[in-house]
């Protein structure tokens, strides 16, 4: 009982195999509070660049409007073009927002797990739905860091929020006295300042949930000795299965190739790598046909065979690769070749016509 015990204790670290099906299931190390307090910090920098320039475009926008209100007031005022027009300033003012936004959460998620599509995670998932299931999550462990960490930034973010607030009260008082230009820019500036305490300190929450999510996946994923050993044995027999395949099918092609390359015509090759052989009977067939073809050990089987049974081998580079790449086994050259390959089979003709010529 003991043994067994042990065995089943999630002691060893996921394997390479284990963290990638969790991956395709979408289940990533990823702390959603970093992506948001990036995104955070970058929108506050951004209005910090454009708040004056927003400032103007307010204003001339505010001058627009109450000018065509004034100048068509009654009958000629039309309520849905100021709709319109202030829909269209407010897409110009919060498009550069919604674009940065968008780009932190992006290189945010891409940093922190990579570049990542699955369509497992994008499934309905039943136990979801399952009120069983959800009064189980809502009371788990998982819950209540959750909430301790919900609490910790309220507290925190809370706290220093209300701090530079309390001192900043005099300075806000001093609104009643300023102009408009300077009512906006204390009231910006206020904004900005309090944010981006608010997403200093958010960061520094974030990074400590990006550990703390990253143990929490490593811890999900541990495996019992026994998982590892499962999943070695399946290793290593999907490993034989497939030298099995390999060992079939080198099997395959040599003895193909000990039986069609006999009867070749000409084996052409580049001149090393690779091999192929090509067959024509004149008046039989409408083309050349490939009858064998190898690279490496194929090849030099194929040039030794053609060599014991008197086939001629010749060399050439291009004609060599390109019917290796692009013609199967049985298939006719394609007519782009023709001219390359008629040129081969006259020198092999000339050659045989000269040995005969010799013994004759």
């Amino acid at each position: 009982m003991a043994g067994s015990s042990s065995a089943q204790e999630k002691t060893e670290q996921a394997t390479p195999k284990r963290l990638e099906e969790a991956r395709k299931k979408g289940q990533v190390a990823k702390s959603v509070d970093l992506t948001g307090a990036l995104c955070l910090l970058a929108l506050v920098i951004l209005l910090y660049a454009v708040k004056d320039s927003f400032f103007l475009d307010l204003q001339r926008y505010l001058t627009g409007y109450f000018s065509e209100v004034g100048g068509h007031y009654g009958a000629d005022y039309n309520p849905l073009l100021s709709l319109s027009d202030a829909v269209m300033f407010s897409l110009k003012v919060l498009a550069p927002f919604f674009g940065v936004a968008l780009l932190v959460v992006m290189v945010s998620n891409i940093a922190q797990v990579g570049f990542l599509l699955s369509s497992e995670a994008l499934r309905p998932n039943p136990n979801v739905l399952n009120p069983l299931s959800g009064f189980q999550r809502m009371f788990s462990r998982r819950s209540l860091v959750e909430l301790v960490k919900s609490i910790a930034k309220f507290s925190i973010i809370g706290g220093i929020t209300f701090q530079l607030i309390r001192k900043s009260l005099d300075s806000l008082l001093v609104l009643f006295h300023c102009s408009p230009w300077g009512i906006y820019q204390v009231v910006v500036g206020f904004i900005i300042k309090v944010a981006f305490w608010a997403g200093l300190c958010y960061l520094v929450l974030a990074l400590f949930d990006y550990l703390y999510q990253r143990y929490e996946y490593n811890k999900s994923l541990m495996m019992s000795k026994q998982e590892v050993k499962d999943e070695f044995k399946q290793m290593e027999g999907d490993q034989q299965i497939k030298s099995r395949r390999r060992e079939v099918h080198r099997n395959i092609s040599m003895s193909r190739i000990a039986k069609e390359v006999p009867k070749a015509t000409v084996v052409v090759t580049n001149p090393t790598r690779l091999a192929v052989a090509l067959r024509y009977e004149q008046g039989e067939m409408a083309a050349p046909r490939l009858v064998a073809k190898g690279a490496g050990h194929f090849a030099l089987r194929i040039k030794e065979i053609a060599g014991d049974n008197a086939v001629p081998v010749i060399e050439n580079k291009e004609v060599a690769q390109f019917i290796y790449h692009n013609v199967e086994i049985d298939q006719e050259i394609p007519l782009e070749i023709y001219q390359a390959v008629a040129q081969i089979l006259a020198m092999v003709y000339r050659l045989k016509a000269k040995e005969n010529y010799r013994s004759y």
